[in-house]
C-alpha cells in the first residue's frame, strides 16, 4: 500500500490528557485535522488514577484557551478560576467535555506501538523528509493497526513509567520482589480499602517533589484521625535538608504548591514522620516477620517498614519512538535544546522560561514531545507550561512561524524544584568553618538540627543551598 500525500494527512496527537488535548485544539484552529491516540478507555485516563489529588494549580491556569474557544459552542463554562480542581474533577469537567467536542478525532483504547517514516527505517536517508510519519497501534481487543500522518505530536505523558525505589536509577536488589507493598503513586486514604492499608502502619516515602509533600501529609492527616492511630511516616531523601526542601512556602506564586512542602514540614515537625536524610536505597529485604527493610549504598539498615511509597519521579517510554532520528540529552532524556533550560543541576522552577517549537524539534523535521514527556526525567512540569509548547508547535505545523516563536506566557516563580538530578546537596550547616557533608541520619524537623537553622546559614557558601 502507498502513503498518501503528506498535505493530505492529520497529524497524529499520542495520549488525550490535558497537552494532547490541548494539541488537537491547536491544531483545529489552525484549520488542521488531528487524530488523538489514547491507550486508555477514555480521556484523561492518567489524570483519572490520581483523581484524589489536588492540583496546586488553579482552574483558571489550567484550562488552554484554544480548548476553552472549542468548547463555548457547547455552552461550556469553565469552573471558578480561583478555586482548585482535584484531578478527578480536571477530567470530568474539563478534559471528557473536550475529548467529547472532538468526537471521532479521539480514539480510545489506542496503544501507539511505534512510529516511523513510511518505507524508511531510521538508517535511510533518501527522501526521507518527503515521506509520511507512520504510526502502528494495538487496539484493546489486540487487533493492530496504522495510520499515516503529516506530523506527530507526542504528548502521551510518562505517567507509566515511574522511576523506582532504587538510588542508582535500577530498581533495588528485592524491590520486584516486594511489589505487594510498594505503591508508586499517592495513595487514596479516602478509599475505605487503601486507608486500612497504612492505617496504624509505619510507612516509608522515598522522594522529594510535590507527590512526596503530598503523601507525608495525607499519612499525617490519618495519624491525627481517629482511625489512624499509630499510622508514622519515615520520608526519605537522598540528599539532606536544606533551605530549599520544602519549595517556595509562603513565597511561591503558587500558593497551593508552596503549601505542599509546608504540609510536609509541618508532617515532619509534629512527628508524625521522621526524616531520613542522603540515603540512597540500594535493597529491600524482608524480616521475619514480612515487613521490609531498606538497605542503604552505606549498607545501613533502617528499621522495618510494613509500606513503602516510592515518588521518586517519572521518566519517558521512548521505545515506540525507537525508529526516528531523535535528539534528546543524554541526562535528562529531553530534547537537547530544551534540557539546558529545564535542568534541576542548575534550574528552579522560576528560571525556567517559556519555550515552543525550537526547543522540542528534532533532527526528525515533523516530530514534537510535548508536555510532561518533553521534559524526560526532570521535575516539576505545569500544565501552563504544556499549553504553551503546544500553541507554538502547532503554529510551526501549520506554517505561521511568527506566531509559533511569538511567547505567551508567564510563568509563576518558585516551587518544588528538586529532583534526583541534584545528587549531593548537603545539609546546610558548617563543620569547622569547612564545606560539610554529614553522615545520612534521622532527623526530626522540630529538634535543633532543624530546618530554621539551615535557612539561617550563608547561601553563597559552599554549604549554602
Amino acid at each position: 500500500m502507498n502513503a498518501p500525500a503528506t498535505t493530505e494527512l492529520p497529524v497524529v496527537v499520542i495520549g488525550a490528557g490535558p497537552a494532547g488535548l490541548a494539541a488537537a485544539a491547536h491544531l483545529v484552529d489552525q484549520g488542521i485535522e488531528p487524530l488523538v491516540l489514547e491507550a486508555g478507555q477514555q480521556a484523561g485516563a492518567a489524570v483519572h488514577e490520581w483523581a484524589h489529588v489536588r492540583l496546586f494549580s488553579t482552574w483558571g491556569e489550567v484550562v488552554d484557551p484554544a480548548a476553552e474557544k472549542l468548547l463555548a459552542p457547547t455552552g461550556w463554562t469553565r469552573p471558578d478560576p480561583a478555586t482548585y480542581p482535584s484531578g478527578g474533577d480536571w477530567a470530568e469537567l474539563y478534559l471528557q467535555p473536550l475529548a467529547d467536542v472532538l468526537g471521532d478525532r479521539v480514539r480510545v483504547g489506542a496503544t501507539v506501538t511505534g512510529v516511523s517514516r513510511a518505507g524508511r527505517d531510521r538508517i535511510v536517508d533518501a527522501a526521507r523528509e518527503q515521506q509520511p510519519f507512520v504510526v502502528h497501534f494495538t487496539r484493546a481487543d489486540g487487533r493492530e493497526e496504522r495510520v499515516f500522518a503529516r506530523s506527530v505530536i507526542d504528548a502521551s505523558g510518562t505517567w507509566a513509567t515511574p522511576s523506582p525505589a532504587g538510588g542508582s536509577g535500577l530498581p533495588a536488589l528485592g524491590e520486584r520482589g516486594a511489589a505487594d507493598r510498594i505503591t508508586y503513586r499517592v495513595p487514596d486514604l479516602k478509599d475505605p480499602a487503601v486507608r486500612a492499608r497504612y492505617a496504624g502502619k509505619r510507612t516509608a516515602v522515598i522522594g522529594s517533589g510535590a507527590s512526596a509533600f503530598t503523601a507525608l501529609a495525607y499519612l499525617a492527616d490519618l495519624a491525627k484521625a481517629q482511625d489512624g492511630a499509630g499510622t508514622k511516616g519515615v520520608w526519605i531523601l537522598r540528599r539532606g535538608i536544606s533551605g530549599s526542601t520544602f519549595g517556595g512556602g509562603e513565597a511561591d506564586q503558587l500558593p497551593a504548591r508552596g503549601a505542599l512542602g509546608l504540609a510536609a514540614k509541618a508532617a515532619v515537625d509534629e512527628g508524625h514522620a521522621d526524616a531520613v536524610t542522603g540515603f540512597r536505597t540500594e535493597a529491600v529485604e524482608r524480616d521475619t516477620d514480612g515487613r521490609l527493610v531498606l538497605v542503604g549504598e552505606d549498607r545501613r539498615r533502617l528499621d522495618a517498614v510494613d509500606e513503602v511509597i516510592v515518588l521518586t519521579g517519572f521518566r519517558p517510554d521512548l521505545s515506540f519512538l525507537d525508529e526516528l532520528r531523535l535528539g534528546l540529552d543524554e541526562r535528562l532524556q529531553a530534547p537537547v535544546a530544551l534540557a539546558p533550560l529545564i535542568d534541576p543541576n542548575q534550574h528552579s522552577c522560576g528560571t525556567v522560561y517559556p519555550h515552543g517549537h525550537r526547543e522540542l524539534s528534532h533532527p526528525e523535521a515533523g516530530v514534537y514531545l510535548v508536555g510532561m514527556k518533553s521534559y524526560g526525567r526532570a521535575p516539576t512540569f505545569l500544565a501552563m507550561t504544556g499549553y504553551e509548547q503546544v500553541r507554538s508547535v502547532a503554529a510551526a505545523i501549520a506554517g505561521d512561524v511568527e506566531s509559533a516563536d511569538r511567547v505567551e506566557l508567564t510563568l509563576p516563580e518558585t516551587g518544588v524544584c528538586g529532583g534526583a538530578g541534584l545528587f549531593d546537596v548537603p545539609d546546610t550547616q558548617e563543620a569547622d568553618g569547612g564545606c560539610c557533608a554529614p553522615a545520612p541520619q534521622l532527623v526530626q524537623l522540630g529538634a535543633p538540627v532543624s530546618v530554621g537553622a539551615a535557612e539561617e546559614a550563608p547561601a553563597g557558601g559552599c554549604c549554602g543551598s
